[in-house]
């Protein structure tokens, strides 16, 4: 048995950051409905290319396990089918800018006075930008746009460069993460105080709690952090350095037992005691010396041989890999990070794995990403809707 199994979630949501919150439920047993404008389905199916199969590689990464529904809002018997869905739903994810559920009529303080289930109401999630409150709550936002104002990519980059975003939309994936935990947690109040919740989830919110370390930098001395590449603002040596095969090695001297340590490995045992260098603190206030040195240093030799040296001392490091690199990787495959599945129109396709592993109940790629409207049969007729009835629906576009 999966570990969310029972749990029935309609999913309103598109893009990223809600499809990755649903992703999460939907992998470890969640039943997620997939609600999709007819016709044209989420954003996502038609951002690439690649496609295959007539369906985004986008689209297929995130909305596995996952059944497809289409409704059309405009329409007020779709808006009746919905509730009807709710009223046998736990939970509603939606990731709208503020105010367009209630246009639609099924805000939360709307869809609460439909649904007063057995389980003693739902927990309703909603995913925007910048919150439901605050003077920028109606502003739209994309990732892009949130990794900038969050402040990361003022800290991403390199020192004498251009201020840049992270490589995956970090801000959207982060956002949906918060969502999935807010959800679990609002599941287990639920269970032990009889009543659901709203969640309001915001990106920007999500983002300034990840800056941690750095808010505390900022927090301590009033000054915004700086751009530093690849290296740590607290710590040195903890960064790439290219080897001479002109492939890169990344390493992270996070205490004095493992600077003494990597010393043995690079073969310079005497920079242990120097006293500009013994202690974090000072490698910190020596970087412009120590970091070029270094970077000399692994010019000497290729990068198979400083990992292997290192990694005999017990020093963490490893290689900077591309994705071919790392899907070829046997701990990626041991740990079973990159599998397949089969879709009805792209064939076999590949998917990375489940992070969380459960010993009494681990999740599953049951259902593939879904071809629009897949599902729109079994679902309406499963509430009671007749062949006919789904049929008129169709004819009348309000699925």
């Amino acid at each position: 048995m999966r570990a969310l199994e029972g749990i029935k979630v309609l999913d309103l949501t598109r893009a990223l950051a809600g499809p990755f919150c649903t992703l999460m439920l939907g992998d470890y047993g969640a039943d997620v409905i997939k609600i999709e404008i007819p016709g044209t389905g989420d954003d996502t199916r038609h951002w690439g290319p690649p496609f295959i199969g007539n369906e985004s590689a986008y689209f297929l990464s995130i909305n596995r396990n996952k059944k497809s529904l289409t409704l059309n809002f405009k329409e007020d018997e779709a808006r009746k089918i919905f509730l009807k869905l709710a009223s046998e739903a736990d939970v509603i994810v939606e990731n709208f800018t503020p105010g367009v559920m209630g246009r639609f009529g099924l805000s939360y303080e709307e869809v609460k006075k439909v649904v007063l289930t057995l389980k003693n109401n739902i927990v309703y999630c909603s995913i925007s930008g910048f919150g439901q409150t605050g003077p920028y709550k109606s502003r739209p936002a994309m990732d892009q746009i949130m990794q900038g104002v969050s402040g990361l990519m003022s800290i991403t980059g390199e020192p004498d460069g251009d201020p840049q975003k992270i490589g995956i939309a970090v801000t959207d994936i982060g956002s949906g993460m918060w969502a999935a935990y807010a959800v679990m947690a609002a599941l287990y109040y639920r269970e032990q105080q009889g009543s659901g919740q709203y969640i309001d989830i915001s990106m920007l919110d999500s983002q300034v709690a990840w800056l941690t370390y750095q808010a505390g930098t900022y927090f301590a001395t009033g000054e915004s952090p700086k751009r530093l590449g690849a290296a740590h603002p607290n710590l040195v040596p903890y960064q790439g350095f290219m080897c001479k095969d002109n492939k890169f090695i990344n390493i992270a001297v996070g205490s004095e037992r493992i600077w003494e340590r990597f010393c043995n490995g690079i073969g310079l045992p005497e920079l242990k005691d120097d006293p500009e260098y013994a202690v974090n603190e000072k490698r910190v206030q020596n970087r412009s010396k120590i970091i070029p040195f270094l970077q000399q240093h692994f010019l000497q030799r290729p990068l198979d041989e400083w990992v292997k040296e290192l990694q005999e001392q017990s020093v963490p490091c490893g290689p900077i890999n591309d994705l071919e690199a790392v899907f070829n990787d046997p701990q990626v495959h041991e740990r079973g990070m990159y599998t397949t599945m089969s879709h009805p129109t792209a064939g076999e396709i590949k998917q990375t794995g489940l992070s969380i592993k459960f010993s009494e109940s681990p999740g599953e790629l049951k259902l593939a990403p879904p071809m629009l409207g897949e599902h729109n049969e079994e679902i309406l007729s499963s509430i009671g809707y007749t062949i006919e009835e789904i049929q008129k629906f169709k004819d009348d576009a309000i699925i």
